[in-house]
């Protein structure tokens, strides 16, 4: 019995290729768990901070955990290449998030998804980070669901994904 090797296709190596060779700025999703512990927040901060120095801009969300490492790194670097995009409202954001949202220039609220779960706004918001960017960097556990959907339909939309694992 022959078997199927999981074996990377030509057109996805080579989109790969590119993306790293890229000297441009790029747009980078930067999304993860709301549960992370605060020594990976600060790694993610410093990534988010090195990116944006390198001039790429970061869309994310405005989640407490990674999303907001992310955003508190793109903002020490330059605030005007970084674009939160909300699930839902204002509003409806967490008053620990609130602080924090009302410093950011590019700033999306999706009113429209104010009667969803938060699960259901989540999932079409990150579809509409995914829309936007050329690359995904996203940080989650083996049961997060949600962010494990939002890479493969990155990786269906041929965009490049670096997952990482907290478990």
């Amino acid at each position: 019995m022959s078997q199927a090797l999981n074996i990377p296709r030509l057109d996805t190596l080579a989109q790969e290729l590119a993306a790293i060779q890229q000297t441009s700025s790029k747009r980078i999703a930067l999304l993860g768990s709301r549960h992370v512990p605060i020594t990976h927040q600060h790694l993610i901060e410093m990534m988010s901070y090195a990116l944006v120095l390198g001039g790429n801009q970061i869309i994310t969300s405005g989640a407490t955990g990674t999303n907001s490492a992310a955003i508190r790194g793109a903002m020490r670097a330059d605030p005007s290449l970084l674009t939160v995009i909300l699930p839902q409202s204002l509003s409806r954001q967490p008053r620990e998030s609130l602080e924090q949202l009302e410093h950011v220039i590019h700033l999306v609220e999706n009113t429209e998804n104010d009667s969803l779960s938060l699960g259901e706004a989540s999932a079409i918001c990150n579809r509409e980070i995914i829309s936007r960017c050329q690359q995904l960097i996203c940080f989650a556990f083996h049961d997060s669901h949600t962010l494990l959907q939002t890479c493969q339909e990155a990786e269906e939309q041929r965009k490049v994904v670096t997952l990482f694992y907290f478990d």
